[in-house]
């Protein structure tokens, strides 16, 4: 099981791993309402290295890009139900704009994002320039969040008609 852990305990946990040889996967999101979508690019991700880190953005940062009605989760929640998942070897919570302010320390050996994101990979030259990979994953169709969500309020809606 994995743990939730701090920016310095990550980047402790990084030199550790890094002086073991193993190579680390990184990836982000807000992972508001784990689904198989997520779950699937999460064992995407996993595969690709010895290590992966999850960062979660935070519940501010998640308002910011989603809007006031979001999210659905609070971050430790969220967190928590990260570190329960198999693939998953550390989780932390960022909460700037980008990950990119972390990506500086940790350097990853690969960043992952779903191929939804391939258009722009925020921390993509921080990593490439450090000689790691940056690599989107294909996301499995008909899993999003907001679909999810959306399908939840329409669902409610037809049942009290």
């Amino acid at each position: 099981m994995s743990a939730v852990v701090s920016r310095a305990d990550l980047l402790a946990l990084r030199e550790r791993w890094r002086a073991d040889g193993l190579k680390v996967v990184f990836t982000n999101g807000c992972f508001d309402l784990l689904h198989p979508g997520h779950i699937r690019l999460l064992e995407s991700a996993r595969s690709l290295g010895d290590r992966l880190v999850v960062a979660i953005n935070s519940d501010a940062s998640v308002r910011g890009l989603k809007g006031p009605t979001r999210p659905i989760l609070p971050e430790q929640e969220r967190a928590a139900v990260l570190t329960a998942l198999e693939a998953v070897d550390a989780v932390t919570v960022f909460d700037e704009e980008t990950p990119c302010p972390l990506l500086e320390k940790l350097l990853p050996d690969v960043l992952v994002k779903g191929s939804d994101w391939s258009h722009w990979i925020a921390g993509r030259e921080i990593v490439e320039e450090a000689g790691g990979q940056v690599l989107p994953i294909p996301v499995e169709p008909g899993y999003s969040t907001t679909d999810v969500v959306r399908n939840i309020l329409e669902t409610h809606a037809a049942a009290a008609r």
